[in-house]
């Protein structure tokens, strides 16, 4: 029988689960100061050419910038159907390609059939 993993609502107070990130440093002596040990905090390193990078990593093509009361708000829009569009039309090309080949036939049908009337 598979036995499922405890949550905190199934154990009384004495279960933490945590999220795996460990600590920083340790508590001090009297257990009131908690002192930071700087081998165990991350570091990251930033590659020589972030310089020449051109889209910032809060950028996207799916926000839209306004300036309210001197100041610059981002607002993410939505995925409109133009979008949909266009990733399927690059998802799919042979599709899309023999798509606007028919329309276009069809354009041409409807209008020579328009002037016979």
């Amino acid at each position: 029988m598979a036995r499922l993993r405890l949550t905190t609502k199934q154990v009384n107070g004495g279960y933490y689960k945590g999220n795996r990130t460990g600590s920083m440093g340790h508590w001090g002596k009297n257990g009131s100061t908690y002192i930071i040990d700087w081998n165990k905090v991350r570091t990251y390193v930033v590659p020589d050419s972030l310089s020449e990078f051109k889209m910032p990593p809060t950028k996207s093509k799916y926000t839209k910038e306004e300036n309210k009361n001197g100041r610059n708000i981002v607002y993410q829009r939505a995925l409109e159907g133009e979008d949909y569009l266009q990733v399927w039309a690059l998802e799919n090309a042979r599709e899309s390609i023999a798509l606007e080949e028919n329309s276009e036939l069809l354009g041409q049908k409807r209008t020579t059939g328009d002037e016979t009337k």
